[in-house]
């Protein structure tokens, strides 16, 4: 669908480029011209939140690199040094370390809005596959990104999470080893932290050209479920949608100034202000909020190996999740049950991120034990046999006819014929 425009060149200089290079017509037929369905909500916008943030940690992260020293002798005073005596460091830090927390914030109402209106399914899935992809190298480059402060909390952290490869059988002490570059973490590991954290980001930028190439191809989902099938359905992404995504990123950067500039510390740990000593252990090691329900997870189950499997299972499970899913419909404002175990599940994601903040000791133990079963049991139990004893809502026959229901849940012929009488 994408790459399909109107557009004529007019000036010699643009005909010239045109027949060498159509990069205009790609771009104008993929964010102007592109047909987007006419009741997308503002749960959609968070796509164009997420790639401004993402541009935002791309800027700043590399102007944060020029004064950052990878040695585990001069991290933590190269930070002060950015805080203290370089011109806006403390504020390009700020900006970072808060940047990372907003984009997870943004791309988990994204994954829960695409669970909602069933974004995973056909003929979707790729697309899908692409932001769970997007996601997990997402989390890599933020877990090494906390170790680059070289406080007790990164020191700890990474020792911790590390050490868990090991549980992996025949090659789990070799990846251990390489990821630290010796047999403790050091100074080498810190080096393969920084650099893998300086080019993972790019690699997101790729597959995220990859995710929305995949999207324009299909199509956009949308609240009603159905696809496009006139042009009555579909308006220009330009001016309906770039207007609409504008607002919603100043909306959710006034969020994010709120953070960077007036609780810059809120969301990270105080241990993190101390240097990094490894004589001394933390009396709770945390990773980053962004990690704690599966961090639970992984502390749920008693086994070491079964606990890294729960946890990578906890995200393996996305990847599978558009044949799961047995329901024919793909939108969850049209499946009463459905709605009532998503929001459940959501709560339990909710549940699993406080009882990743807290000592594993009981009672909590056991509630992470329960709602890591729940949690599992939503993919591979709930959905699969919602899709056979569900009783769906009637779906409109077009988009046009869903959003001419408004409010009133009338069928759009009823609606027509009151306002003639």
């Amino acid at each position: 669908m994408a790459g399909h425009s109107n557009y004529v060149p007019q000036s010699a200089g643009a005909k010239w480029l045109e027949s060498r290079l159509p990069v205009i017509s790609l771009v104008r037929g993929s964010f102007v011209d592109f047909p987007t369905p006419k009741n997308l909500n503002y749960w959609w916008t968070f796509g164009g939140i997420l790639f401004f943030v993402l541009i935002a940690q791309l800027i700043t992260g590399i102007v944060l690199a020029m004064h950052y020293t990878p040695n585990t002798g001069l991290a933590f005073d190269s930070v002060e040094h950015i805080m203290r005596d370089v011109n806006f460091g403390w504020m390009l830090r700020y900006l970072h370390a808060n940047g990372a927390s907003m984009f997870f914030i943004a791309v988990y109402i994204h994954i829960f809005r695409g669970l909602y209106y069933g974004s995973y399914k056909a003929p979707r899935e790729i697309s899908w596959i692409l932001g769970v992809i997007i996601f997990l190298i997402m989390m890599g480059t933020a877990f090494m990104g906390y170790v680059l402060p070289w406080g007790q909390m990164s020191f700890w952290g990474a020792t911790v999470i590390t050490n868990l490869f090991s549980a992996i059988p025949l090659v789990g002490e070799e990846i251990r080893t390489w990821l630290w570059g010796g047999f403790a973490v050091d100074n080498p590991t810190l080096n393969r932290f920084f650099s893998l954290h300086y080019l993972l980001p790019f690699m997101i930028f790729g597959v995220v050209i990859l995710h929305v190439w995949a999207f324009h191809t299909t199509g956009n989902n949308n609240p009603s479920g159905v696809q496009p099938k006139t042009k009555q359905d579909t308006i220009p992404f330009h001016p309906y949608y770039t207007v609409k995504d504008l607002f919603a990123i100043i909306v959710f950067m006034i969020l994010f100034a709120w953070f960077a500039f007036y609780l810059p510390n809120y969301m990270g740990h105080p241990d993190n202000y101390i240097e990094a000593n490894p004589l001394v252990t933390p009396a709770h090691i945390v990773p980053e909020w962004y990690f704690l329900p599966f961090y639970a997870i992984l502390r749920a189950v008693p086994d070491k190996l079964g606990g890294v499997v729960a946890m990578f299972g906890a995200i393996a499970i996305l990847f599978v999740l558009p044949w799961l899913d047995t329901s024919k419909v793909r939108s969850g404002a049209y499946r009463p049950l459905f709605k009532q175990f998503f929001w459940i599940f959501v709560l339990d994601c909710i549940i699993l991120g406080y009882l990743g903040a807290k000592p594993a000791e009981p009672p909590y133990v056991l509630i992470a034990q329960i709602c890591t079963v729940y949690y599992f049991a939503h993919f591979l139990v709930i959905l699969p046999l919602l899709g056979f004893l569900e009783k769906p809502r009637p779906l409109p026959a077009s988009i046009s006819e869903a959003v001419l229901k408004g409010g009133s849940g009338k069928p759009a012929a009823a609606v027509a014929a009151s306002e003639t009488n």
